[in-house]
């Protein structure tokens, strides 16, 4: 999609895509060489299949999920459900045994994980999680989030969410990640000894961005209105698929109550005993029918929702790049005014009307000595400026490069994950 250029100094501009580096190799002991060159070779689909390489050495599971009681950071008494995941390693010619561990997580855990890899990798899609409570639930279904059923699909989700994970060329080499499957104690403490808490945007500037960035770029624009338009019909889909469910449940089973009449009737009529209980036979079997139609809606409707929170995922990457794109056009800014007070001391001429020309009518011109102090200050801030909205403008043009090389290879992340699990969806 084409973008016409403005002003450098004001818009970010994206350079041409080059194959994503690696950021963190924290986990090159661990997972062996291959981690040092992944990255490095192709790009695209070819990217995907060269850096995938935790999929190939072990396998990821959250296998069963467990009813639990504890204590909470207020030492209240609470019910949660925690998550086993096993990862076991897979037979190489080598000999050599990558990660074999198990153990338990809550999804509390799972949303820390997921918020750090947001701060730490604002330029990529970070795979979703699955629902923290039901939505979009008709009558059958129950919102309680301890629920079996959901508890359930709530587990294949989060299974979903770290093959997406391992499968990712950079995330899988976070050492968080790899900690978050192989330490069970004080891994929380070692999310938080990161201070990523610190780095995170402020949702109020974010929305102040959001509405007062003049020159955002086109292509995060349209992303960002698609992702939204997404959402909006996805989510009315799911509302409406949940009333029909509704309606049709209990037509179907009013069914089932005649079905119990005409066997009652057939015990009362001995002409037509044995067409009434026939008929009676076909009403319970209809009734019953809507459960199996149903479940399989459920599981088209599960799916559904995983476009859902990937929209909201790129909607993600979007505000990051619009807060990016603000902050160089207030350092710009701040730039340009700087400039033009260094400019009006040097010439004495004042352009517009300020405080200080109102001072200075007032109180008197400034000595030759107080005005070359001023200069030589708002000189040396200016260098400051320009050196700062330089390094904006490269690390903006970085992440337009690295967002969209991240985009495109979403694109074809799940169907490798969906080797090792055929129970993943397309991203």
């Amino acid at each position: 999609m084409e973008q016409a250029p403005r002003d450098p100094e004001r818009q970010l501009q994206p350079a041409p895509l080059e194959p994503l580096g690696c950021p963190d190799a924290g986990l090159g002991a661990a997972v062996g060489k291959e981690a040092a060159g992944a990255g490095e070779e192709d790009s695209g689909v070819d990217t995907m299949t060269h850096n995938n390489f935790w999929l190939k050495k072990i396998e990821i599971s959250v296998s069963e999920a467990e009813k639990r009681t504890g204590r909470n950071a207020m030492n209240m008494q609470e019910t949660y459900t925690a998550y086993l995941i096993e990862t076991r390693s897979v037979e190489h010619t080598d000999g050599q045994s990558v990660l074999t561990d198990s153990l338990w997580r809550r999804y509390s855990e799972f949303e820390l994980l997921r918020n750090y890899l947001l701060v730490y990798y604002p330029h990529i899609v970070v795979p979703p999680l699955p629902e923290k409570r039901a939505e979009f639930v008709w009558h059958k279904l129950s919102a309680d989030n301890m629920d079996p059923d959901f508890v359930e699909r709530r587990r294949i989700g989060l299974e979903n969410f770290l093959l997406r994970i391992a499968s990712h060329p950079i995330l899988c080499r976070d050492k968080i990640f790899y900690l978050f499957l192989t330490q069970e104690g004080n891994w929380k403490e070692t999310v938080n000894e990161t201070g990523f808490q610190l780095k995170a945007d402020s949702r109020l500037k974010a929305l102040n961005a959001t509405f007062r960035v003049k020159n955002p770029d086109k292509r995060f624009t349209d992303l960002k209105h698609y992702s939204d338009e997404l959402q909006s019909v996805i989510s009315h889909l799911l509302r409406v698929r949940a009333r029909v469910a509704d309606r049709l449940y209990g037509v179907y089973k009013v069914h089932g109550n005649y079905g119990r009449v005409f066997s009652e009737w057939s015990a009362i009529e001995k002409e037509m005993g044995d067409g009434l209980q026939s008929a009676g036979h076909h009403m319970d079997v209809y009734a019953s029918s809507i459960d199996d139609i149903l479940e399989d809606e459920e599981h088209y409707a599960d799916q559904l929702k995983e476009y859902l929170f990937y929209a909201e995922a790129l909607r993600a990457v979007c505000r990051k790049h619009e807060l990016m794109q603000y902050d160089l056009e207030m350092a710009a800014q701040d730039l340009a005014s700087k400039k033009q007070q260094c400019e009006e001391l040097a010439t004495g001429t004042v352009r517009t009307f300020s405080l200080k020309g109102m001072t200075t009518k007032l109180f008197g011109q400034e000595t030759p000595e107080q005005r070359e102090a001023r200069i030589k200050v708002l000189e040396e801030q200016i260098n400051e400026g320009e050196q700062q909205l330089k390094s904006k403008n490269l690390e903006g043009r970085e992440f337009v490069k690295n967002a969209w090389a991240d985009i495109k290879l979403c694109s074809h992340a799940d169907q490798y994950v969906q080797k090792g699990n055929s129970s993943l969806d397309q991203c």
